[in-house]
C-alpha cells in the first residue's frame, strides 16, 4: 500500500490522533492536499508563528480570526461544526500543560465536537503517555531512487540559475552512485547533501564519491559509536593474504552491484582470527577499498552503559546507522572483548543479550553492509558467534612466512623514502623468523633512529642488530602463541 493510499484509509476511519515526525512540511501538506482528492475534509495548518490558515484546494492559506495560541485554537477547532483535517506543526512541546492535554483529549475522544483529524507534525514528537495511547504514528515513506534523481537535477538546475547558466559536469554511472547512496535518507537530509556536492565546485564526479561517504557517516553517526576510518588501505600494500584477496575478488562484483545471480546469496561477512600484529586490522581496512566503499568501525567498549537496556539500545543505534551508510564496510575490532563476559551476575547478562541481539541481526539483516570482525583470543569468543554460516568464512592470519617477511620489509622501507633494493632483504626475512608485521615495522623505526644518532645512513647491520635484541611476542607469550596456531589449524581457513 503507498503512502498516499495509508494516508488515505487512515482518515476514512477518522483516525483522531495521527503523529507525523518529519522535517520536510511542505511534502506533508502536499500529501494531504491529495488525500482530499479521495476523500474530502476541510484542511487547516496550524503554527505557534501564523496561527490557524485553511489550505486546502477551495480557500488557499486563507487566515482565520483565531488568536495564534494552542488554547484558543484547540477551543476553535472543538467549536467547529464541520469536521476537519488540523496539521499542527510544533505543538508538542505545549502539551505539557493540564488544561491543554485536557482540550486535546476531549476531541479526540469527540465530545460534543465534530470527528475530527487532528495531525501533530514535528522532527521529533514526544507526547504525555495518556495522549500516546490514543495516537496513530504514520512514518512518512523514503524518497526512491527516481525521486532521488530528480532532486540532484533540481540541484543542477538551481546551481545553473545562480551561476548564469552555467551547466553542472556530471559523470552518468557516478550520478548513479550519488542516488544509490542517498536512499535511505530523509529529503531534507537528500537535498543537503546533493547541494553542497554540486555547489562546490560545479561538477558532479568520482571525487564526490568520498565527500558523499563522509557526509552521509556524519549526518548519521548521531550517537558516535562508529568512527569512520578515512585512511583505508589498498589490498595492493597487504603483504601476503592471498586468499583473502582471491576471495574479496571474487565477490566484488555481486556486493557493489547489490544484483547476487539466482541461488546465489550476497556476501554477508568474515571473521579474521590470528597473532597480535600480523595485519588483521590493514586487512579489514584493504577489503573495503578492494570493496571500494566507506569504512566505518565499530567500538565495543563505548556502547556499554551502567543503565539497565542502555547498552543494547546503543548497540541497535549504531547498527542501524551503520546500514543506513550500506553499501559499506563495517569493522568490528577485537570482538572478543565485547562478547567476553560469562552471562551471569558479573555483568548482569548484559554481554548475552548483546551477543544475542549482534547474532539476530546478523541472521536476519538485509542491508549490504558487509561485516569484518577480527580477533586476538580465541578462547574468549562465545561458540554461538563461531558456529558455520554465522560469517561466510574464518580466516586465519598466521605469523608471515620468509616470503611475506621480504614484501613486509620492502613495503616499510618504501614507506619511508628508502630503496628496498639497497638491502638484503632475504637474509633479513631470514633474521626475523617468528616476527610479525608490526615488529619488523617497529625493527625498521629503531634501526632508523639508531643511524641517524650515529649520523649514516641505514644499513643492514643497524637492522639485524634491532632484530637480535627484539624478543618477539611468538617468543614473549610462546605457548599461548603456539596454542592459537594448533587450534587454527583445520578449523580455519588460512588468509595466505
Amino acid at each position: 500500500m503507498s503512502e498516499l493510499q495509508d494516508l488515505t484509509a487512515l482518515i476514512r476511519a477518522n483516525t483522531a490522533l495521527i503523529v507525523i515526525e518529519t522535517r520536510d512540511e511542505s511534502r506533508v501538506i502536499e500529501l494531504f492536499r491529495q488525500v482530499l482528492m479521495n476523500v474530502w475534509r476541510a484542511l487547516y495548518r496550524w503554527s505557534i508563528t501564523e496561527g490557524l490558515r485553511r489550505v486546502d484546494f477551495d480557500r488557499d492559506d486563507e487566515e482565520t480570526e483565531v488568536a495564534p495560541d494552542i488554547s484558543n485554537t484547540l477551543q476553535s477547532i472543538r467549536d467547529a461544526d464541520q469536521r476537519g483535517i488540523y496539521l499542527m506543526f510544533d505543538a508538542h512541546p505545549y502539551l505539557g500543560y493540564a488544561s491543554t492535554q485536557r482540550q486535546l483529549r476531549e476531541i479526540v475522544q469527540r465530545r460534543g465536537c465534530q470527528p475530527h483529524v487532528l495531525v501533530l507534525i514535528g522532527h521529533k514528537v514526544e507526547l504525555p503517555p495518556d495522549l500516546e495511547s490514543l495516537a496513530v504514528r504514520h512514518r512518512p515513506s523514503l524518497p526512491d531512487a527516481n525521486a532521488l534523481l530528480k532532486l540532484v537535477r533540481e540541484e543542477a538546475e538551481n546551481y545553473m540559475r545562480e551561476h548564469g547558466g552555467r551547466r553542472v559536469e556530471s559523470d552518468a554511472d557516478v550520478v548513479k552512485q550519488i542516488v544509490r547512496n542517498l536512499q535511505g535518507l530523509d529529503p531534507v537530509d537528500a537535498r543537503r547533501i546533493a547541494r553542497h556536492l554540486i555547489f562546490r565546485d560545479g561538477a558532479i564526479g568520482p571525487d564526490d564519491l568520498p565527500e558523499l561517504a563522509k557526509l552521509k557517516f556524519e549526518l548519521l553517526n548521531r550517537s558516535g559509536h562508529l568512527h569512520y576510518e578515512y585512511d583505508s588501505a589498498r589490498m595492493s600494500e597487504v603483504a601476503g593474504a592471498r586468499r583473502i584477496k582471491r576471495w574479496i575478488e571474487q565477490r566484488r562484483g555481486v556486493f557493489v552491484s547489490g544484483d547476487a545471480p539466482p541461488g546465489l546469496d550476497p556476501p554477508k561477512g568474515i571473521l579474521l582470527l590470528g597473532v597480535q600484529g600480523c595485519g588483521k586490522s590493514m586487512i579489514a581496512k584493504a577489503v573495503a577499498a578492494g570493496f571500494g566503499v566507506p569504512l566505518v568501525r565499530l567500538d565495543f567498549g563505548t556502547l556499554y552503559d551502567k543503565f539497565h537496556g542502555e547498552t543494547e539500545k546503543n548497540l541497535r543505534a549504531a547498527l542501524s546507522s551503520a546500514e543506513q551508510l550500506s553499501p559499506a564496510v563495517l569493522w568490528i575490532d577485537e570482538i572478543e572483548k565485547g562478547l567476553a563476559g560469562d552471562g551471569g551476575d558479573s555483568d548482569g547478562g548484559v554481554s548475552r543479550r548483546v551477543l544475542g541481539y549482534l547474532l539476530t541481526w546478523m541472521a536476519e539483516r538485509k542491508s549490504r553492509l558487509f561485516l569484518v570482525a577480527t580477533a586476538n583470543q580465541i578462547e574468549a569468543l562465545p561458540p554461538e558467534l563461531l558456529r558455520k554460516g554465522r560469517f561466510d568464512e574464518i580466516f586465519f592470519v598466521d605469523l608471515p612466512v620468509a616470503e611475506v617477511r621480504e614484501e613486509l620489509f620492502a613495503s616499510h622501507l618504501r614507506k619511508r623514502a628508502l630503496k628496498p633494493e639497497g638491502f638484503d632483504l632475504a637474509g633479513l626475512a631470514q633474521a626475523s623468523d617468528g616476527f610479525s608485521g608490526a615488529e619488523i615495522e617497529q625493527a625498521i623505526v629503531a634501526a632508523m633512529y639508531a643511524a641517524h644518532a650515529a649520523n649514516t645512513p641505514l644499513a643492514d647491520f643497524q637492522l639485524r642488530a634491532e632484530l637480535k635484541q627484539t624478543r618477539p611476542l611468538s617468543v614473549l607469550m610462546g605457548e599461548q602463541v603456539t596454542a592459537l596456531r594448533e587450534w587454527a589449524r583445520g578449523r580455519t581457513v588460512a588468509a595466505d
